[in-house]
């Protein structure tokens, strides 16, 4: 997979279109890692990260809906190896504006967020009310709980270590290995992995988790710069709307077990919001990352918001 690019504020941010030329525009939006090539097309085959949820059929229907996405701005490298600006979801709801006006598109039909994507569809919906017509929020809220600030702290001072050190790959993976801590549940790890250990010829000791946890980290440093996950996690740090000025109609999906987005805070920006909204609980054992492991269980809640089916 190609590596993603720093996409700094000065610059247009890189963005896809998939659908009907003249079809209603929703707007797919997920975590840090993800791109704008959100699934196959006719010009671009590959697979894309939601490819179970968006295309033709399918929950976000690409025969029905032109769907648009686009890679994150991330500030720049600075000298230092870190980023050279600081950035927040109103800048990334800007780049999002940026991007609508290039395509002439005024309004668009919906904002499908998860994630980092549901906090910029918050952080629009309060800058450009009168640009979007709904919301569809996945793992979401208003701002960021100290517990899951402090996690996030810890893994850009990991990051840091490692430019500091000359390793900032070895940092990148370790930090990602302890973020997928928090994307899943206790519950499901228990499930999936023994605690079994595998003793190496060498005498080390390595559980399967653990080898879970770094073939993951080791992939996701392989495809994304230093500079561009530390913006991108302070962003999601320093993410604050207030939600009585968010008017636009929004389905907030609560995942349960989310350790990283607790349900308290999902219910207590529910309960704020101006906007005329429902609440969905999604039951799921995987915890925040249950919007990419269970497309079937929630992509008919996103299909039945995206057409105001979807009963709280």
């Amino acid at each position: 997979m190609t590596p993603l690019v720093p996409q700094p504020l000065d610059a247009v941010p890189a963005y896809e279109l998939n659908g009907p030329r003249h079809a209603p525009v929703v707007v797919v939006l997920g975590g840090i890692s993800a791109t704008r090539h959100v699934a196959s097309s006719a010009w671009d085959p590959f697979p894309g990260w939601w490819e179970e949820v968006v295309g033709p059929e399918k929950s976000i229907d690409t025969a029905r809906f032109r769907v648009l996405s686009y890679d994150w701005i991330d500030g720049g490298r600075g000298p230092d190896g870190r980023p050279r600006r600081r950035i927040t979801t109103h800048d990334q709801a800007d780049a999002l504006a940026e991007v609508l006006d290039i395509v002439g598109t005024p309004t668009v039909h919906a904002i499908v967020g998860a994630s980092y994507g549901g906090m910029v569809a918050l952080a629009f919906a309060e800058r450009y009310p009168t640009r979007v017509s709904r919301l569809v929020t996945i793992g979401a809220a208003h701002e960021s709980t100290p517990m899951s600030t402090g996690l996030r702290a810890m893994q850009r001072r990991i990051v840091e270590l490692g430019i500091d050190t000359g390793q900032p790959e070895r940092a990148m993976a370790l930090a990602r290995a302890v973020a997928m801590t928090t994307y899943r549940t206790e519950q499901e790890f228990r499930l999936r992995f023994p605690n079994t250990p595998d003793v190496q010829p060498n005498g080390d000791v390595v559980f399967p988790v653990e080898r879970y946890l770094i073939a993951n980290g080791e992939r996701f440093a392989s495809r994304v710069s230093p500079e561009r996950f530390l913006a991108l996690s302070l962003s999601t740090d320093l993410h604050e709307v207030d939600p009585a000025k968010i008017t636009v109609p929004t389905t907030l999906i609560l995942e349960e077990g989310d350790a990283l987005v607790p349900e308290a805070k999902v219910r207590e920006l529910d309960e704020r919001l101006a906007a005329p909204h429902q609440l969905v609980f999604f039951s799921t054992l995987v915890g925040h990352d249950a919007f990419l492991a269970e497309p079937e269980k929630i992509g008919p809640i996103i299909r039945n918001a995206l057409l105001d089916k979807v009963q709280a």
